[in-house]
């Protein structure tokens, strides 16, 4: 069992997890290959932490990767318009960049 991965469980299930916590369930999740489980994780946090601004990206990736192109083109223009709001250029380019780069 990978143990970073049980520990984030247990802090997130505890109520007390902070988005960081969350982001880096879901991180793990989707290093593990385990997309659906990513997915879920990167939409509890953006529900409680919506200005969390790297989930947009990390989630729109992972959907993708998975084939939902309709969801990640949705995570990804969110996160633009997130970003545009936080005046975080770097950012800003990088989600732009990987809505512009997706197939189809």
């Amino acid at each position: 069992m990978n143990k970073r991965l049980a520990m984030l469980e247990s802090l997130t299930s505890s109520g007390k997890a902070d988005a960081f916590a969350w982001y880096g369930l879901a991180m793990e999740y989707r290093r593990e290959g385990r997309a659906e489980e990513a997915v879920h994780t990167f939409k509890t946090l953006r529900e409680k932490h919506p200005d969390y601004l790297p989930v947009y990206l990390m989630a729109g990736q992972t959907l993708s990767e998975a084939g939902r192109l309709d969801d990640a083109r949705e995570w990804l223009s969110a996160g633009i318009g997130l970003a545009q709001m936080q005046g975080n250029a770097h950012a800003l380019g990088e989600l732009e960049s990987a809505l512009a780069n997706l197939p189809g």
